[in-house]
C-alpha cells in the first residue's frame, strides 16, 4: 500500500454542549462507520460523572473526518451537585 492509498480509521469528536463543551477527543471509526452515540467520564466538582453525547452531524476537515456531538442530559448523571435538605 502506498502513502496516497491510506485508509481513515479515526475520527475527531466535537462536544458542541454539556460539561464538555468545547473540548474535542479521537475516536476509532468501527467498521468505518462513527459512533451514533457516546459515553464519557470527565470529573465534576471532583465526582467523576458519566455523560452520554448524541452525534448530530459530520463533516471533513482538512482530509479528517470530525463529528459533532450533542449533550443527553437525561441519560448522563446529573451535572449540579446535590443540595442536602435541613
Amino acid at each position: 500500500m502506498s502513502d496516497t492509498e491510506r485508509t481513515t480509521v479515526e475520527y475527531i469528536v466535537e462536544y458542541i454542549d454539556g460539561p464538555l463543551a468545547g473540548g474535542t477527543d479521537r475516536r476509532v471509526l468501527i467498521r468505518g462507520k462513527y459512533d451514533d452515540s457516546l459515553s464519557a467520564v470527565a470529573a465534576v466538582e471532583g465526582m467523576e460523572s458519566l455523560f452520554r453525547y448524541t452525534a448530530v452531524d459530520s463533516r471533513e476537515i482538512q482530509g479528517e473526518l470530525h463529528v459533532r456531538y450533542k449533550f443527553d442530559a437525561s441519560d448522563s448523571d446529573p451535572v449540579e451537585p446535590d443540595v442536602d435538605e435541613d
